[in-house]
């Protein structure tokens, strides 16, 4: 059996005004949670059974790159000792421009990291400003050099769209001023006000407008065909890459795959159980990393529960759901259970039918939500 690895680190230099993850400034904080963490991911490795093999790891945040060199090794050290590894593990950590040093790389360049996502959201400085980020366009291209230069990493990069006072031809400059770097991977979303965060008390206030919704689309319409042409294959709602570089721990999600979820507020999904971490740093951290102390939530999942997320998790991909892997996990045939819904969304043209695969049609990719809540 193959599962993935979660590991989160919240520290961040500062929050972005659109951000709406479990992350924060604390860099007294960090020893303290790193060492907790350890012994999580300890208790984690020692309890799984040795024919389960991590084939996906992602290092996620907040900035996991605010961490000095020392931690960093610390986490990396305690997933090798810990974990078993399949021979081809993608191995992914995420970082913001400015903060990678070339020690932080001489200590992951030790393991298997494959990965790094690097967070740039746009190439023009105003807007980075605009909504929070403290870097710069020339800091993202020093820590792109810096990769290139010291290690075999692919690299991914972030780029938002539909951001405040953002036009299509900056959108369209930063898309094309990137792919000129040759990422391996693009990752590009819509801005997307999230309660809670700065932008969303900046909309409560009427202080904020959203982005037309054409403008949004010709943004979006625009990438697709660029990196088309450029490239990138387009196998996810939000995500290209060029050949064999699709993000395996992402695609673990969307298929269901089994999965562990380690540190604050981490989530998980393993023997069709999903469950939640504790999200309370001090908390978290007089657990000392004892299982039942740390999950603050468990849900069983019923087969309902889990042809519906199959359906709607699975048809995020380019590819869509399979039939003949629906019949043979659930045992009944997608269209006995969703015949209305599918003959539906099929009629009206935001699914088709590939041979044993049903898939969003390029219209459905724009109104997919309204497919996706109709499994639910």
């Amino acid at each position: 059996m193959q599962i993935g690895l979660y590991i989160h680190i919240p520290f961040c230099t500062s929050k972005c005004y659109y951000c709406d993850f479990l992350s924060f400034p604390g860099d007294d904080k960090q020893e303290a949670y790193v060492d907790t963490l350890v012994k999580e991911l300890q208790y984690y490795g020692e309890s799984l059974s040795k024919d389960i093999a991590v084939k996906s790891i992602f290092i996620g945040g907040g900035t996991p790159t605010v961490l000095p060199p020392l931690l960093l090794d610390k986490i990396a050290k305690a997933v090798i000792t810990y974990f078993r590894l399949t021979p081809d593990v993608e191995w992914t950590i995420e970082s913001n421009p400015g903060t990678l040093t070339l020690d932080q790389i001489n200590v992951l360049k030790q393991y298997p990291i494959t990965r790094i996502s690097m967070g740039l959201q746009s190439t023009h400085d105003h807007l980075l400003k605009r909504i929070g980020r403290i870097h710069t366009f020339k800091d993202w291209e020093k820590s792109m050099a810096l990769v290139r230069a010291h290690t075999t990493w692919a690299i991914n990069a972030d780029l938002m769209f539909a951001l405040p006072e953002q036009t299509e031809k900056e959108f369209k400059d930063s898309v094309e001023t990137v792919v000129k770097y040759e990422p391996e991977h693009l990752s590009i979303y819509a801005l997307i006000i999230e309660e809670g965060t700065r932008f969303g008390d900046l909309y409560e206030q009427g202080k904020l407008k959203e982005v037309e919704e054409t403008i949004d689309r010709n943004m979006y319409h625009f990438a697709q065909a660029y990196l088309d042409e450029m490239g990138y294959k387009q196998y996810e709602i939000s995500n290209w890459a060029k050949t064999g570089h699709e993000c395996k721990h992402n695609i673990l999600y969307w298929r269901r795959e089994p999965y562990i979820g380690v540190g604050l507020g981490a989530h998980g999904l393993f023997n069709e159980v999903r469950y939640s971490n504790e999200t309370k740093l001090s908390r978290y951290v007089e657990t000392k990393g004892m299982l039942n102390q740390i999950r603050i939530e468990e849900e069983s999942i019923t087969k309902e529960d889990a042809m519906a997320e199959y359906m709607f998790l699975g048809l995020r991909m380019l590819d869509g759901i399979n039939e003949k892997d629906f019949e043979k996990q659930f045992n009944v045939s997608v269209w006995e259970v969703y015949k209305s819904q599918l003959t539906k969304w099929i009629k009206y043209k935001l699914l088709e039918k590939n041979k044993d695969n049903i898939r969003l049609t390029p219209y459905g990719l724009d109104v997919c939500n309204e497919v996706f809540a109709s499994f639910l």
